[in-house]
């Protein structure tokens, strides 16, 4: 700021020197050479202002249109089907309600589903190529004459016999 000041009082103090010496070399000009030098005074103190304005109030490098028609970068969203899905595994390991009533359905539809496209067998014929098929820990999720469980809150299903099952069902 002390330089921009410096450097327009100098240039004004040239210009007063040059009125004078106009003022001494053609003295009967003096109106023209008054206004000569009042426009470019006048003008320095314009562009000095100017220039104290840009410094104290820097210009952005982008519209603020565009900034904000910027999207942010998304968070990846799981699907909500997968969340489901998890929590119904989740449930099924703590509660035989649970393993009955929500994780069985889904299980019987996929192993119904896998076993006649892959094997040609019906999970409700309840045949031993069936049970062959499915294994022992998911024929006893799956089976189609599993009575509902006795005492609603008993445990589910271990995770490990579950992770088992699950994993048989994919191999189908």
């Amino acid at each position: 700021m002390r330089r921009l000041v410096s450097g327009t009082l100098f240039i004004a103090g040239l210009a007063t020197i040059a009125l004078f010496v106009m003022r001494s070399v053609e003295p009967g000009r003096r109106a023209l050479e008054l206004d000569v030098y009042v426009l470019l005074v006048g003008s320095l103190a314009l562009l000095a202002a100017v220039l104290a304005a840009r410094r104290a109030i820097p210009v952005s490098t982008s519209s603020a249109l565009a900034e904000a028609l910027e999207s942010e970068p998304r968070e990846p969203v799981r699907p909500p089907d997968l969340e489901r899905t998890e929590r119904v595994l989740t449930m099924a390991t703590t509660t035989a309600f649970d393993l009955h009533y929500r994780l069985r359905p889904i299980l019987r539809e996929v192993a119904e589903q896998r076993l006649a496209d892959r094997r040609g067998l019906r999970l409700d014929d309840a045949g031993p190529a069936v049970e062959e098929a499915l294994g022992g820990e998911l024929w006893e999720v799956v089976r189609p004459d599993r009575d509902p469980p006795a005492r609603r809150f008993a445990p589910g299903l271990e995770p490990e016999a579950l992770r088992a099952a699950i994993e048989r069902l994919e191999t189908l």
